[in-house]
């Protein structure tokens, strides 16, 4: 059992120490610029301080969590560095995806034992969901001692991890936000389509879920190339040739579309799906040749 503060009462550090709290761990303090923020989450967990004072909530820790925003995290990092607290030995955790554990490079100075901790998964709200970090993945990166301990949160909290190297992180966020936001994005742009065609908002979103979680199942069974279908997979020229006339009267998606669909082709020949000649002339009707 640990003593941990967690400075950034958002949607993720609630969640995270909600979890936390399950697995026999103290909140000792929340801390947020946004006092009723802190007071929320505090009041979520039901136990521990809330407070905008940072260094005050990092004193009653051992184990410090930063789950501000990433512009946010080599401030508060110097910020609580500047403190009078002895930080030789206890443990500081940033969850950004992008930042290495360079941003908190003040606080290693200090004595601090740092890694980068951070969840694949997205959280909608501050309630709690009880199963939020079970079976996920945990990128984690830092220096060995902090590395060890975040692999043992990560196994307590049900979840798996990797280690990654501090220059592949940028890679590595850009693959998260894809996966997660864009897909949010290309949904919400399928549905504006689908209204363009005649059917209210309302239903174009549900009319496409079930498509949508299909195609994840199919994934998850299997894998996201061998799961492609349609009129790419298929080599279907008129099939594209009518997308793209359909797009014509909306040339601000007319690029978005022939951008993943030759990356779509791409993975068909790659996956052996693609003849040469079919690859190349569905190549040349993306292109506008």
């Amino acid at each position: 059992m640990s003593d941990i503060a967690i400075i950034g009462a958002g949607k993720l550090g609630t969640n995270l120490g909600y979890a936390l709290l399950r697995k026999g761990h103290r909140i000792t303090a929340y801390s947020d610029k946004n006092l009723s923020a802190a007071q929320e989450s505090q009041q979520i967990i039901g136990q521990g301080k809330f407070t905008d004072d940072n260094r005050f909530a990092a004193e009653y820790g051992h184990w410090v969590i930063l789950t501000v925003p990433d512009d946010a995290i080599q401030t508060v990092a110097e910020e609580l560095a500047d403190s009078a607290m002895d930080w030789q030995d206890k443990f500081v955790f940033h969850c950004s995806g992008l930042l290495t554990t360079e941003s908190l490079n003040s606080l290693e100075k200090r004595g601090a034992l740092v890694a980068s901790l951070h969840p694949v998964q997205s959280f909608p709200q501050k309630k709690p969901d009880p199963k939020a970090f079970e079976d996920i993945f945990f990128g984690l990166e830092g220096k060995q001692e902090a590395l060890n301990l975040a692999i043992g949160i990560t196994r307590q909290l049900g979840g798996k991890f990797f280690i990654l190297e501090a220059h592949n992180k940028p890679l590595y966020h850009t693959a998260c936000s894809m996966a997660s936001n864009f897909l949010a994005t290309l949904l919400d742009t399928a549905a504006e389509l689908l209204s363009q065609a005649g059917l209210a908002n309302s239903t174009a979103s549900q009319v496409l879920m079930p498509l949508v979680q299909g195609t994840l199942q199919n994934v998850k069974k299997i894998d996201a190339p061998t799961a492609l279908t349609g009129p790419i997979a298929r080599g279907d020229e008129k099939s594209i040739e009518k997308h793209l006339e359909a797009l014509h009267k909306l040339p601000e998606l007319y690029d978005l579309y022939t951008t993943i669909a030759y990356q779509s082709l791409q993975i068909a020949k790659r996956e052996g799906k693609m003849p040469e000649e079919k690859f190349k002339a569905l190549k040349a009707l993306l292109e506008g040749k």
